[in-house]
């Protein structure tokens, strides 16, 4: 049966859609021994696919992996670097870093900490990365001052960040330190470092930026040991459930989205 080659890449575990839709564009992907333009609708049974000019084999999909990753400081969210950075691929052993298409779901910036999904299941990315979808994302950010209600209630409101107001958040003092305050704030949105560039533009900046939990699925729970930086626990079958519950959750503010830029979507992060 035909589909849409990005759709075939992402399901047979060989990228996230977004990615596989980047490797047609940069000429990566063949078919039949000519170069594949996106949106191209292939036949698996019948056409032959080759990335980089290596056939990829008629295959089932492989067996759907699903991770939690508590990230480390320093470790970039993506699957290749260009500047040689260790990648949070690199933290994961050679049988599930190899072969098997997994990729991170959205990305925390280089400096943040916490928690990041990774899979191969390219559907459940491209849904769970679309602007539609609106997972909340909970983090312990450490920042410089002491922010007052006003500010916090301002951030809670919306922030205006390149002429679009991001969406209402939640934002909560938990505790003053000597010249510093920590913040939990829960985000509906993703935009491209959201919190270190509102904290910037409030006075307050980011020291450290912590995600502790991606909607009910938390690093630390009473059930689960404390997950360590750099460490790695496959999800239970009910936060699957969860991450699955929601791409099938109905547009929220159609409006809204209509301005959200593809440029913006691809660079979601935080």
């Amino acid at each position: 049966m035909e589909a849409r080659l990005q759709k075939i890449l992402a399901q047979w575990g060989i990228a996230s859609r977004r990615e596989a839709e980047e490797m047609i564009k940069d000429s990566r992907v063949q078919i039949n021994g000519i170069l594949a333009h996106l949106g191209q609708k292939v036949d698996p049974e019948k056409d032959a696919i080759a990335i980089d000019g290596k056939p990829v084999p008629k295959k089932h999909r492989p067996a759907l992996i699903y991770l939690l990753l508590h990230k480390p400081a320093g470790v970039v969210s993506t699957c290749y670097d260009p500047h040689r950075r260790p990648t949070v691929l690199d933290l994961l052993p050679k049988e599930l870093r190899e072969g098997s298409g997994i990729h991170p779901v959205g990305r925390l910036d280089a400096d943040s900490t916490g928690a990041l999904i990774l899979t191969n299941d390219g559907e459940l990315t491209f849904g769970l990365t679309h602007p539609r979808h609106s997972i909340s994302k909970t983090y312990r950010v450490l920042v410089k001052g002491y922010p007052p209600e006003a500010v916090l209630q301002m951030w809670r409101q919306g922030v205006m960040l390149e002429g679009r107001k991001t969406r209402a958040a939640k934002v909560q003092l938990i505790e003053r330190c000597a010249e510093q305050s920590v913040l939990e704030i829960v985000l509906q949105e993703g935009r491209n470092r959201q919190i270190r560039r509102i904290a910037q533009q409030l006075g307050y900046p980011v020291i450290k930026l912590h995600r502790t939990a991606i909607g009910s699925i938390q690093l630390q729970t009473s059930k689960e040991p404390f997950l360590d930086e750099g460490k790695y626990r496959s999800l239970k079958d009910h936060e699957i459930h969860f991450l699955q519950k929601q791409i099938m959750q109905p547009i929220k503010d159609s409006a809204e989205l209509r301005s959200v830029s593809s440029h913006e979507m691809a660079k979601k992060e935080e």
